[in-house]
């Protein structure tokens, strides 16, 4: 960064896309769309100015103290602003003042740095030891030490990270599972080589879905019904509490509206029954396995594999380097029912990523302190 000062301001919705049109990827979390989504806060834009240029920016969900006009701010798996500079202060310190200003009596952050990363047969050989617990007991392939440089300089200005149970905090996940769609020199992968690094399980049922004739197709708007109808099926069986269907609606018509192609829908039929369905979300070179959802009749035609390996190929094509299955649990224990989605994910042949996590910084103490135990009370 040079010397020249970082100015934060608010900017349009216009502004915001095109900067993030500009960059590899930012998390769909970051969009100014993802404010339509979230209508239960209020959303800002904000940009980094160094002079006239923008050079970092930023969704703002402002969440409403009750009773009293005062916010969190709240910038999920943000800001994208650049994480490598040593002097973190000159970009954050810029966006307390703005954000004190706008009646934020705190901010937290999810900034998108990855720490470490456990290969697939690492995680699969730590799942079959019953003397490790968590994956952060177990040495990292990689491990960062620039990205775990950045924990130390939040600490020192102030920020505090949150408390993780079982790997996820209070917002998004600390850890998540990704299956890297390029090589290490950034060349893209081809099909065949994703599917050489997938485990013999999963190559087998996605052969099986194929001979079974499970039929993957692009769904529409209108067909977000079929979905859910899946979706809330999954969650009885899972034993999850489901979004309702107009949350699915909305976030397509917000995504959507921002980019034709950010979100998209796919459907496994199987001799005209719906067996798996889900959404894929893309922004640039990343691509996320958003939610998903499959019946439990017919589990043995495979859907879920086809469906996924549909989407993995589609995100290729579209020239994605990351296809992104989102969170899991840091739990290693067979017993727990969540090593069974870890199990599903490493079959892939990708990576669990821990990131930084996320991060809070009291802008007045007093109703930072009130708000969270307002917000532990309520569970």
């Amino acid at each position: 960064m040079t010397s020249a000062q970082l100015v934060v301001r608010t900017i349009d919705a216009a502004e915001h896309r095109r900067f993030v049109d500009s960059r590899p990827s930012v998390s769909f979390l970051q969009t100014p769309a993802w404010a339509e989504v979230k209508r239960e806060w209020r959303g800002e834009s904000v940009g980094w100015f160094q002079g006239d240029r923008l050079v970092g920016s930023a969704l703002v969900l402002y969440r409403q103290v009750p009773k009293v006009k005062r916010y969190l701010a709240y910038l999920p798996e943000g800001p994208d602003i650049d994480w490598t500079d040593p002097d973190l202060g000159a970009w954050l310190s810029p966006l307390a003042q703005h954000l004190t200003k706008q009646g934020a009596f705190g901010i937290r952050i999810g900034p998108p740095v990855v720490t470490r990363r456990w290969h697939a047969g690492t995680v699969k050989q730590a799942v079959a030891d019953p003397a490790l617990g968590t994956l952060s007991d177990v040495p990292a392939d990689v491990l960062d030490e620039d990205a775990l440089a950045v924990a130390g300089r939040l600490s020192s200005l102030g920020w505090s990270e949150l408390p993780t149970e079982g790997g996820f905090s209070a917002g998004q996940p600390k850890y998540n599972f990704q299956l890297p769609l390029a090589h290490d020199d950034g060349t893209p992968k081809t099909e065949d080589e994703v599917l050489a690094g997938m485990n013999q399980l999963w190559r087998r049922n996605i052969k099986k879905a194929a001979k079974a004739g499970v039929e993957v197709t692009l769904g529409s708007r209108e067909q977000l019904a079929d979905f859910h109808r899946v979706y809330t099926e999954t969650a009885e069986r899972d034993h999850f509490t489901p979004r309702p269907l107009h949350y699915f609606e909305t976030m397509w018509d917000a995504l959507n509206g921002e980019d034709p192609s950010r979100m998209a829908l796919y459907l496994a039929h199987h001799e005209g029954d719906l067996v798996a369905a889900t959404t894929l979300v893309r922004v640039g070179q990343h691509a996320w396995y958003s939610y998903g959802a499959s019946t439990t009749a017919k589990r043995d035609v495979r859907g879920s594999n086809a469906v996924q390996w549909q989407m993995m190929r589609d995100a290729l094509a579209a020239g994605a380097t990351v296809y992104d299955l989102r969170g899991i649990t840091d739990t290693l224990d067979a017993d727990d029912s969540h090593v069974g989605l870890i199990q599903f994910k490493v079959g892939t042949g990708g990576e669990a990523v821990e990131y930084l996590g996320e991060w809070d910084l009291p802008l007045n103490r007093v109703l930072h302190r009130a708000f969270t135990l307002y917000m532990k009370r309520r569970g």
